[in-house]
Protein backbone atom coordinates (compact mmCIF):
# COMPACT_ATOMS: atom_id res chain seq x y z
CA UNK A 1 0.00 0.00 0.00
CA UNK A 2 1.14 3.57 -0.58
CA UNK A 3 2.33 6.05 2.02
CA UNK A 4 -0.79 7.77 3.32
CA UNK A 5 -1.61 11.10 4.93
CA UNK A 6 -5.07 11.12 6.51
CA UNK A 7 -6.27 14.67 7.09
CA UNK A 8 -9.06 14.55 9.65
CA UNK A 9 -9.84 11.58 11.88
CA UNK A 10 -13.46 11.98 12.88
CA UNK A 11 -16.04 9.21 12.52
CA UNK A 12 -15.52 8.57 8.81
CA UNK A 13 -11.77 9.13 8.80
CA UNK A 14 -11.38 6.95 11.86
CA UNK A 15 -13.48 4.19 10.31
CA UNK A 16 -11.36 4.28 7.17
CA UNK A 17 -8.15 4.11 9.19
CA UNK A 18 -9.39 1.08 11.14
CA UNK A 19 -10.34 -0.59 7.86
CA UNK A 20 -6.92 0.06 6.35
CA UNK A 21 -5.10 -1.38 9.34
CA UNK A 22 -7.39 -4.42 9.39
CA UNK A 23 -6.56 -5.05 5.71
CA UNK A 24 -2.85 -5.07 6.40
CA UNK A 25 -1.73 -1.47 5.87
CA UNK A 26 1.31 -0.92 8.04
CA UNK A 27 0.84 1.67 10.77
CA UNK A 28 4.25 3.04 9.83
CA UNK A 29 2.90 3.95 6.39
CA UNK A 30 0.18 6.24 7.78
CA UNK A 31 0.32 9.73 9.26
CA UNK A 32 -2.81 11.36 10.66
CA UNK A 33 -3.19 15.15 10.77
CA UNK A 34 -5.87 15.90 13.35
CA UNK A 35 -6.04 19.13 15.43
CA UNK A 36 -8.34 17.63 18.10
CA UNK A 37 -6.15 15.63 20.45
CA UNK A 38 -8.99 13.38 21.61
CA UNK A 39 -9.52 12.18 18.04
CA UNK A 40 -5.91 11.23 17.39
CA UNK A 41 -5.54 7.42 17.21
CA UNK A 42 -2.82 5.73 19.23
CA UNK A 43 -1.88 3.17 16.58
CA UNK A 44 -0.23 5.53 14.07
CA UNK A 45 1.87 8.66 14.01
CA UNK A 46 -0.28 11.76 14.55
CA UNK A 47 0.36 15.47 14.14
CA UNK A 48 -1.82 18.47 14.85
CA UNK A 49 -1.38 19.90 11.36
CA UNK A 50 -0.20 18.75 7.95
CA UNK A 51 2.41 21.51 8.14
CA UNK A 52 4.35 19.14 10.42
CA UNK A 53 4.60 16.55 7.65
CA UNK A 54 7.72 16.85 5.51
CA UNK A 55 7.80 13.62 3.49
CA UNK A 56 5.53 13.52 0.43
CA UNK A 57 2.69 11.02 0.83
CA UNK A 58 1.59 9.05 -2.19
CA UNK A 59 -2.06 9.60 -1.29
CA UNK A 60 -3.62 12.35 0.80
CA UNK A 61 -7.05 11.36 2.12
CA UNK A 62 -9.19 14.40 2.88
CA UNK A 63 -11.64 13.47 5.63
CA UNK A 64 -12.34 16.89 7.12
CA UNK A 65 -15.75 18.54 7.11
CA UNK A 66 -16.49 20.45 3.91
CA UNK A 67 -16.57 23.77 5.76
CA UNK A 68 -13.00 23.15 6.98
CA UNK A 69 -11.57 22.36 3.56
CA UNK A 70 -10.54 25.93 2.73
CA UNK A 71 -8.32 25.96 5.83
CA UNK A 72 -6.44 22.72 5.18
CA UNK A 73 -5.76 22.92 1.45
CA UNK A 74 -3.22 25.79 1.31
CA UNK A 75 -0.54 23.76 3.10
CA UNK A 76 -1.36 20.62 1.12
CA UNK A 77 -0.84 22.31 -2.23
CA UNK A 78 2.88 21.52 -1.98
CA UNK A 79 2.07 17.80 -2.08
CA UNK A 80 -0.19 18.29 -5.11
CA UNK A 81 2.67 20.01 -6.90
CA UNK A 82 4.92 17.08 -5.99
CA UNK A 83 2.50 14.57 -7.52
CA UNK A 84 0.50 13.23 -4.57
CA UNK A 85 -2.98 11.91 -5.30
CA UNK A 86 -5.81 13.46 -3.29
CA UNK A 87 -8.78 11.30 -2.25
CA UNK A 88 -11.64 13.40 -0.89
CA UNK A 89 -14.69 12.13 0.97
CA UNK A 90 -16.08 15.65 1.53
CA UNK A 91 -19.61 16.19 0.24
CA UNK A 92 -20.13 19.05 -2.19
CA UNK A 93 -16.47 19.74 -2.97
CA UNK A 94 -16.04 19.32 -6.71
CA UNK A 95 -13.03 18.51 -8.87
CA UNK A 96 -13.16 22.11 -10.08
CA UNK A 97 -12.99 23.32 -6.49
CA UNK A 98 -9.89 21.23 -5.78
CA UNK A 99 -8.30 22.37 -9.02
CA UNK A 100 -8.75 25.98 -7.93
CA UNK A 101 -7.12 25.34 -4.54
CA UNK A 102 -4.48 22.73 -5.37
CA UNK A 103 -3.62 23.69 -8.93
CA UNK A 104 -5.09 22.77 -12.30
CA UNK A 105 -2.81 19.76 -12.61
CA UNK A 106 -3.66 18.28 -9.21
CA UNK A 107 -4.58 14.59 -9.23
CA UNK A 108 -7.87 14.36 -7.35
CA UNK A 109 -10.40 11.62 -6.67
CA UNK A 110 -13.74 12.85 -5.39
CA UNK A 111 -15.83 10.25 -3.58
CA UNK A 112 -19.18 9.98 -1.83
CA UNK A 113 -19.27 7.34 0.92
CA UNK A 114 -22.12 6.70 3.33
CA UNK A 115 -22.31 6.20 7.08
CA UNK A 116 -22.44 2.37 7.14
CA UNK A 117 -18.72 2.71 6.40
CA UNK A 118 -18.45 3.06 10.18
CA UNK A 119 -19.17 -0.69 10.41
CA UNK A 120 -17.38 -1.50 7.13
CA UNK A 121 -20.66 -1.98 5.31
CA UNK A 122 -20.65 1.24 3.31
CA UNK A 123 -20.73 1.91 -0.38
CA UNK A 124 -18.77 4.68 -2.07
CA UNK A 125 -18.94 6.12 -5.56
CA UNK A 126 -15.88 7.93 -6.89
CA UNK A 127 -14.82 9.97 -9.89
CA UNK A 128 -11.34 11.12 -10.86
CA UNK A 129 -9.71 14.11 -12.48
CA UNK A 130 -7.93 13.58 -15.80
CA UNK A 131 -4.44 13.18 -14.39
CA UNK A 132 -5.21 10.18 -12.17
CA UNK A 133 -3.74 6.99 -13.62
CA UNK A 134 -5.35 3.55 -13.62
CA UNK A 135 -2.91 2.41 -10.97
CA UNK A 136 -3.71 5.38 -8.77
CA UNK A 137 -7.43 4.72 -9.16
CA UNK A 138 -6.80 1.11 -8.12
CA UNK A 139 -4.96 2.29 -5.00
CA UNK A 140 -7.87 4.57 -4.11
CA UNK A 141 -10.31 1.71 -4.73
CA UNK A 142 -8.37 -0.44 -2.26
CA UNK A 143 -8.59 2.31 0.37
CA UNK A 144 -12.32 2.82 -0.14
CA UNK A 145 -13.07 -0.92 -0.13
CA UNK A 146 -11.61 -1.14 3.35
CA UNK A 147 -14.97 0.17 4.57
CA UNK A 148 -17.32 -1.43 2.02
CA UNK A 149 -17.95 -1.47 -1.71
CA UNK A 150 -16.58 1.06 -4.21
CA UNK A 151 -17.90 2.05 -7.63
CA UNK A 152 -16.63 4.54 -10.22
CA UNK A 153 -18.36 6.95 -12.60
CA UNK A 154 -16.80 9.02 -15.35
CA UNK A 155 -19.40 11.80 -15.17
CA UNK A 156 -18.95 13.85 -12.00
CA UNK A 157 -22.52 15.15 -12.30
CA UNK A 158 -23.74 11.67 -11.35
CA UNK A 159 -22.46 12.23 -7.82
CA UNK A 160 -25.53 14.40 -7.18
CA UNK A 161 -28.01 11.52 -7.61
CA UNK A 162 -25.50 9.21 -5.90
CA UNK A 163 -25.56 11.56 -2.92
CA UNK A 164 -29.36 11.52 -3.00
CA UNK A 165 -29.57 7.72 -3.14
CA UNK A 166 -26.73 6.21 -1.14
CA UNK A 167 -25.14 9.20 0.59
CA UNK A 168 -28.40 10.30 2.21
CA UNK A 169 -29.98 6.86 1.96
CA UNK A 170 -29.20 5.59 5.47
CA UNK A 171 -31.42 8.34 6.86
CA UNK A 172 -34.31 7.06 4.76
CA UNK A 173 -33.83 3.55 6.16
CA UNK A 174 -33.72 4.86 9.72
CA UNK A 175 -36.90 6.84 9.05
CA UNK A 176 -38.50 3.63 7.74
CA UNK A 177 -37.69 1.96 11.07
CA UNK A 178 -39.24 4.89 12.93
CA UNK A 179 -42.36 4.78 10.76
CA UNK A 180 -42.79 1.01 11.09
CA UNK A 181 -42.39 1.18 14.87
CA UNK A 182 -44.84 4.08 15.15
CA UNK A 183 -47.42 2.20 13.06
CA UNK A 184 -46.98 -0.90 15.21
CA UNK A 185 -47.48 1.13 18.39
CA UNK A 186 -50.71 2.57 16.98
CA UNK A 187 -51.96 -1.01 16.57
CA UNK A 188 -51.41 -1.70 20.27
CA UNK A 189 -47.81 -2.89 20.57
CA UNK A 190 -45.69 -1.44 23.36
CA UNK A 191 -43.47 1.27 21.78
CA UNK A 192 -40.24 -0.42 22.92
CA UNK A 193 -41.33 -3.76 21.49
CA UNK A 194 -42.49 -2.13 18.24
CA UNK A 195 -39.10 -0.47 17.84
CA UNK A 196 -37.24 -3.70 18.59
CA UNK A 197 -39.31 -5.52 15.99
CA UNK A 198 -38.79 -2.78 13.38
CA UNK A 199 -35.02 -2.55 13.95
CA UNK A 200 -34.50 -6.31 13.81
CA UNK A 201 -36.72 -6.66 10.74
CA UNK A 202 -34.87 -4.00 8.74
CA UNK A 203 -31.42 -5.13 9.87
CA UNK A 204 -32.19 -8.79 9.15
CA UNK A 205 -33.75 -8.00 5.78
CA UNK A 206 -30.66 -5.99 4.86
CA UNK A 207 -28.40 -8.92 5.70
CA UNK A 208 -30.63 -11.28 3.70
CA UNK A 209 -30.48 -8.88 0.76
CA UNK A 210 -26.70 -8.75 1.06
CA UNK A 211 -26.24 -12.50 1.14
CA UNK A 212 -28.84 -13.45 -1.46
CA UNK A 213 -28.16 -13.59 -5.18
CA UNK A 214 -31.83 -12.90 -5.91
CA UNK A 215 -33.09 -9.49 -6.96
CA UNK A 216 -34.80 -7.32 -4.37
CA UNK A 217 -38.05 -7.66 -6.31
CA UNK A 218 -37.82 -11.48 -6.10
CA UNK A 219 -37.10 -11.38 -2.37
CA UNK A 220 -40.21 -9.25 -1.98
CA UNK A 221 -42.24 -11.77 -3.97
CA UNK A 222 -40.86 -14.61 -1.83
CA UNK A 223 -42.34 -12.98 1.29
CA UNK A 224 -45.69 -12.21 -0.34
CA UNK A 225 -48.26 -14.99 -0.20
CA UNK A 226 -51.21 -14.39 -2.56
CA UNK A 227 -54.13 -12.99 -0.61
CA UNK A 228 -52.08 -12.79 2.59
CA UNK A 229 -51.19 -10.02 5.00
CA UNK A 230 -48.08 -8.87 3.12
CA UNK A 231 -50.00 -8.62 -0.13
CA UNK A 232 -52.61 -6.48 1.56
CA UNK A 233 -49.97 -4.07 2.87
CA UNK A 234 -48.22 -3.92 -0.51
CA UNK A 235 -51.47 -2.87 -2.16
CA UNK A 236 -51.10 0.35 -0.18
CA UNK A 237 -47.34 0.77 -0.50
CA UNK A 238 -47.27 0.00 -4.23
CA UNK A 239 -50.34 2.02 -5.21
CA UNK A 240 -49.94 4.90 -7.67
CA UNK A 241 -49.94 7.27 -4.68
CA UNK A 242 -47.83 4.92 -2.55
CA UNK A 243 -44.15 4.87 -1.70
CA UNK A 244 -42.57 5.19 -5.19
CA UNK A 245 -43.74 8.74 -5.99
CA UNK A 246 -42.68 9.81 -2.50
CA UNK A 247 -39.17 8.45 -3.07
CA UNK A 248 -39.07 10.01 -6.55
CA UNK A 249 -39.78 13.42 -5.03
CA UNK A 250 -37.43 12.91 -2.08
CA UNK A 251 -34.42 11.85 -4.14
CA UNK A 252 -35.02 14.58 -6.69
CA UNK A 253 -35.01 17.14 -3.87
CA UNK A 254 -31.81 15.72 -2.37
CA UNK A 255 -30.07 15.60 -5.76
CA UNK A 256 -31.10 19.18 -6.47
CA UNK A 257 -29.74 20.29 -3.10
CA UNK A 258 -26.48 18.45 -3.70
CA UNK A 259 -26.03 20.35 -6.94
CA UNK A 260 -26.79 23.66 -5.19
CA UNK A 261 -24.26 22.98 -2.43
CA UNK A 262 -21.60 22.14 -5.01
CA UNK A 263 -22.15 25.55 -6.59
Amino acid sequence: MPKLLLVGCGKMGGAMLEGWLARGVSASDVVVAEPVEALRPKKVKCVASSSEVNDKPEIVVLAVKPQSMDMVLPDLKRFAEAGSVFLSIAAGKTLKYFGQHLGAGAKVVRSMPNTPAAVRQGITVATASKGVSAGEKKACTDLLEAVGQALWVDDEALLDPVTALSGSGPAYVFLLVEAMAAAGAKLGLAPDMAMQLARATVAGSGELLKQSSEAASQLRINVTSPGGTTAEALKVLMATDGIQPVFDKALAAASRRSKELAG
